[in-house]
């Protein structure tokens, strides 16, 4: 018999879901994490549809309600003129959560869930062995062999444990750097805006307690280091800026889309972001992970840990859904990206037709995830 049924490393937001559920579905989990403790960085904060599901099928969608900002909607603008909007509501409920925040209400579950936790510890490898999966886990200067029934990579998208199976990473559509910052604000609305203007996208996102999320694409050749480059250049686009604290500074990354050449080998599961990943503009990488965690509990199911027809299935849909939100997202990129003349005029006319009273619940749909 195994030691364990599953191993699961990393405990991010995907790991730590999945944990929740297959603790709750009755089997032996354990969590490595190299961590030793909660990353307070302002990541993802975009909660859609599908992901709420998957944390309340965890046990912590009420909590994440009552801590985040539910959008009314969205709006396109450029050069001060709105071209489209969209009205999220009760059928397509979209949330704002510092990605800290979400984690620690995960993190919080999972204490409670019956799984084990390990901080500080990193799976450093790991060998098929048929009938379960040799795993190596180091923690504290020492290494040990752990046998589990599954092992499930969560770790990122630099995955040890994919580059360690020889799973490919494809490159799929969609680059481009960007800079952002969460500043202080009125809490004026709940309303998203995304500014398509000529020298490139400006993003505004409200987030609980009156702040909101900048985020700026980057020109090529000007990076955008310091609070003083990145206020001037929402002037230069927007006609006007979000007041800087003097301890503000932007934050940069840049976006690149890829997918795993298969997300199931033997005994290995990759999900989350080892297994896709997926530009943040739209919104859907840790969404999508969620999803993941959700669809690979129920392919398990509560009687066996190992059905290679189920796993398949899995693999199957899931990269699938992939492969479509990064069109989405390679898509939601190419909105954003400068333009001039003739080029500017045909994306102005998209949006307004993607925003018309026709295809405004279609597009709603999309941005919201719905399918994924």
């Amino acid at each position: 018999m195994p030691d364990r049924d599953v191993i699961v490393a990393g405990a991010g937001p995907v790991g730590a879901l999945l944990a929740c559920l297959l603790a709750a579905q009755g089997f032996d989990v354990l969590v490595c994490e190299r961590h030793s403790g909660p990353d307070a960085r302002s990541r993802a904060i975009g909660i859609h549809p599908p992901g709420l599901a998957a944390l309340d099928a965890a046990g912590v969608g009420d909590a994440v309600r009552r801590e985040g900002l539910t959008l009314d909607g969205g709006e396109v603008q450029s050069r001060g003129r709105t071209l489209a909007r969209v009205d999220f509501g009760r059928q397509r409920p979209v949330l704002t959560l510092a990605q800290h925040r979400t984690q620690a209400l995960l993190a919080g579950r999972l204490a409670e869930s019956g799984a084990t936790v390990l901080r500080g510890a990193e799976v450093t490898g790991f060998e098929d062995r048929g009938d379960r999966v040799g795993v190596l886990i180091a923690r504290h200067g020492t290494e040990h062999d752990i046998t589990a029934a599954l092992l499930v990579a969560a770790d990122g998208v630099r995955s040890r444990l994919r580059h360690a199976a020889g799973i490919g990473w494809r490159s799929r559509r969609g680059r481009a750097r960007y800079a952002m910052a969460d500043l202080p604000g009125r809490g004026d609305d709940a309303i998203a805006r995304v500014h398509c203007e000529p020298a490139g996208l400006v993003e505004s996102f409200p987030l609980p307690g009156g702040a909101r999320r900048w985020v700026v694409r980057e020109r090529a050749g000007a990076p955008l280091r310091s609070a003083a480059a990145f206020q001037a250049e929402i002037l230069a686009r927007l006609g006007a800026a979000p007041a800087m604290p003097s301890n503000a500074r932007p934050s940069r990354f840049g976006v690149s889309q890829h997918t795993a050449a298969r997300m199931v080998q033997g005994r290995l599961v990759l999900i989350g972001d080892a297994a896709h990943e997926t530009s943040p503009i739209g919104g859907q990488g840790m969404n999508l992970g969620w999803v993941d965690a959700l669809r690979l509990a129920e392919a398990l199911g509560t009687q066996t840990l190992h059905r290679p027809g189920a796993l398949q299935r899995f693999q199957g849909e899931r990269l699938a859904a992939a492969r479509v939100a990064q069109r989405r997202a390679a898509f939601y990129m190419s909105m954003g990206a400068p333009a001039t003349g003739a080029a500017l005029s045909g994306r102005d006319a998209l949006i307004r037709l993607l925003g018309s009273p026709v295809l405004r619940g279609r597009s709603a749909d999309l941005v919201t995830m719905r399918g994924l």
